[in-house]
């Protein structure tokens, strides 16, 4: 599989399997097929962007007739080193998706068009392309363990055999790709994998993600909303750790198979806000805990899941993946680089990098 076509590489996640394919895999050309919403920012792959790899498309997963074009290689590709290449699609590597919770609940026709409807798109594509000559191809599906629903406070782990049960627009988008995913193997005999990963968080997140949206508010000194008490319990994974993982089940993963990725790192909200509050004070030469008194608490999230935890066994002695970091490390690395790339921070916030891309590519 030597043309990897990546969706979504511009986002956060993205933009991490990006660089790490480009950079560890040199004989590869990775194309990075994004639509730029408002969460797809160019910038993020400053550092790639002029490899020999690399390979930028400005599209939509949900228009058939492109996306079909760029699986065949009808598509003519450009970069600094070639214009007007064809490369028809090896693999895929699954990342568009609409993501966030509260939008989700706010407008969920967009989440189910993107994830089920975009999924299902690249699926016909890979499906009709490939012609049931699936030798040296595969397509991977990125997940979220959102799909399982919710775990008690204390005890228990989603496996890869927990059933699914989403309780937001968001999950449930998520859970009928998969779903589709399966069924393209089952019924085509499509070569699919699907891994189902935990909170991601590092360089590069949009800040309506906890992290980075607290970071960038205790610098502003501006309140830290905190959905109800507070309690609610994630299992936090470095994004630089999920590529790693994402490298390893694309190259190892068995067909058909489905694998959990999880940091081994479960916190409640309100001790991880904590904890990137000393972290942040610290670094800026505040008082310790100076930005406490920014906890703002707020009425709770709808269908807010109480906890999740994955069990990602498998993942390690089934294919030798464990992270890298400790979340205490992984925090420290963040916090570093969002201070250190303030100008990055606020072109995002302040939308201009979104009409930068609208004066070049237009309006989408």
């Amino acid at each position: 599989m030597k043309n990897i076509l990546i969706t979504g590489g511009a986002g956060f996640i993205g933009s991490h399997a990006v660089r790490h394919f480009v950079k560890k895999y040199p004989d590869y050309n990775i194309i990075n097929l994004d639509k730029l919403t408002y969460a797809g920012n160019l910038s993020n792959l400053r550092d790639v962007e002029n490899s020999s790899n690399y390979f930028f498309i400005r599209e939509d997963i949900c228009n058939y007739d492109a996306v079909k074009k760029i699986f065949s290689g009808e598509t003519l590709l450009s970069n600094k080193s070639f214009k007007n290449i064809c490369l028809p699609v090896d693999g895929v590597i699954n990342l568009a998706a609409e993501t966030h919770v509260d939008r989700s609940i706010k407008d969920p026709f967009v989440f189910a068009r993107t994830n089920v409807l975009g999924t299902l798109t690249l699926l016909q594509c890979a499906k009709e392309t490939w012609q049931g000559n699936y030798e040296g191809h595969l397509f991977y599906q990125i997940s979220t363990d959102e799909v399982y629903g919710a775990l008690e406070l204390e005890g228990g782990f989603f496996t890869e055999t927990t059933r699914y049960d989403p309780h937001s627009p968001y999950s449930a988008s998520k859970a009928s790709a998969d779903h589709f995913v399966r069924a393209f193997h089952d019924t085509y005999g499509l070569p699919v994998v699907i891994t189902n990963c935990s909170n991601n968080y590092g360089p590069y997140q949009f800040p309506e993600k906890l992290i980075p949206l607290f970071i960038n508010n205790i610098r502003h000194n501006k309140p830290l909303p905190v959905y109800g008490t507070g309690q609610n319990v994630r299992d936090w994974l470095y994004v630089e750790d999920h590529a790693r993982a994402m490298d390893i089940v694309f190259h190892k993963g068995v067909p058909g198979s489905t694998y959990n990725i999880g940091g081994f790192n479960e916190w409640k909200n309100i001790d991880l806000i904590k904890v990137v509050i000393k972290t942040v004070d610290r670094i800026l030469g505040r008082q310790e805990g100076a930005s406490l008194k920014l906890i703002t608490y707020v009425k709770d999230r709808a269908g807010h899941d109480l906890r999740y935890a994955i069990d990602s066994t498998k993942l390690e002695k089934g294919l030798g993946w464990r992270p890298s970091l400790q979340f205490e490390e992984g925090i420290e690395k963040t916090v570093k680089w969002y201070l250190e790339n303030q100008e990055w921070m606020d072109n995002v916030t302040s939308g201009e990098y979104e009409r930068y891309y609208e004066n070049m590519y237009g309006n989408r």
